[in-house]
C-alpha cells in the first residue's frame, strides 16, 4: 500500500528533522510537512530532512491537515498517517498504526498516549482530563470507546475523504473520531509511546491555548450530538 505522513508544523525547527529521520522510509512513500506560518527555520530543516513542504497561511492545526489532504488527492495514497512535528510521538511506531489497516482491514487506527508508555510529565494533566471527558461523551452519544484524542493516527485515505473534514482549529482530532464513529468505521485504538516535546506546546503550554482547545473540542462534540438528535427525528 502507498502511505503518506502528514505533519502540521509551526516553529518546529529544532524537532522536525528528528521526526522525519525517524519515520520508517521502507514503509512510508512520502512525508509531507505543512508549514503553518513558522517564523524560524522549520521549512529549511524539513526540506533538508527530505520532506515535501507545503504552506498553509490560515493559522490552525486543522487547516494544515486539510492542506496536506488536498495535496494527497492526486497522489493515489492508500493510507494517511498524521503525527505532530514536536518529537513527542515516536515516528518509528508508524508501523504499529498501519499494520492493523494492512493486515486486518481496519479503517481507522488511533494511537493512545493514555494506555501507552509515556515519559513522566509528557502528557499534561489537562490533556488527560480532556481526553477522559471527550471519551465519555463520545461513548455516550455514539457508543465508541476512545481513551485519547492524540494526534498520532492512521486512516484509509478513501475513508478519510468520506469524512469530509471541516475543522480548521483544535477540534480536528475529535471531529475525525466522531465522524468515524458515526459512519461505523472499523476502528482500533492501540497504545503508543509518548515523550516530552521539544519546545513549548502551543496549546497546553498556555492558559489561553488550553481554554480555547477545551471550548472548541466540547463545542464540536455537542454540535455533532445535536445533529445526531435532529437526524433521529427526521421522517
Amino acid at each position: 500500500m502507498k502511505i503518506a505522513v502528514i505533519i502540521p508544523a509551526y516553529n518546529e525547527e529544532k524537532s522536525i528533522g528528528k521526526v522525519i529521520e525517524d519515520i520508517p522510509r521502507d514503509l512510508v512513500n512520502e512525508v509531507i510537512v505543512v508549514n503553518n506560518n513558522s517564523t524560524d527555520n522549520t521549512v529549511e530543516a524539513a526540506r533538508k530532512a527530505g520532506a515535501t513542504v507545503l504552506t498553509e497561511t490560515f493559522q490552525g492545526y486543522g487547516a494544515s491537515c486539510l492542506t496536506g489532504i488536498e495535496y494527497c488527492k492526486n497522489k493515489y495514497f492508500d493510507i494517511i498517517v498524521f503525527m505532530d512535528g514536536d518529537y513527542s510521538d515516536y515516528p518509528e511506531e508508524t508501523r504499529l498504526l498501519v499494520d492493523p489497516i494492512i493486515k486486518e482491514n481496519y479503517d481507522f487506527v488511533l494511537g493512545s498516549r493514555v494506555t501507552g508508555k509515556r515519559e513522566k510529565g509528557a502528557l499534561p494533566f489537562q490533556s488527560r482530563i480532556g481526553s477522559i471527558i471527550a471519551g465519555l461523551l463520545i461513548r455516550l452519544f455514539w457508543g465508541v470507546k476512545y481513551t485519547d484524542l492524540g494526534p498520532f493516527r492512521a486512516i484509509k485515505f478513501n475513508k478519510l475523504l468520506e469524512l469530509d473534514m471541516q475543522d480548521k482549529w483544535y477540534g480536528w482530532t475529535v471531529e475525525m473520531q466522531i465522524k468515524a464513529a458515526r459512519k461505523n468505521y472499523k476502528i482500533k485504538e492501540i497504545p503508543v509511546s509518548y515523550r516530552k516535546r521539544i519546545g513549548k506546546s502551543k496549546v497546553t503550554g498556555t492558559f489561553k491555548g488550553t481554554v480555547m482547545a477545551s471550548i472548541i473540542i466540547l463545542k464540536t462534540i455537542f454540535t455533532y450530538a445535536l445533529k445526531r438528535k435532529t437526524d433521529s427525528v427526521k421522517p
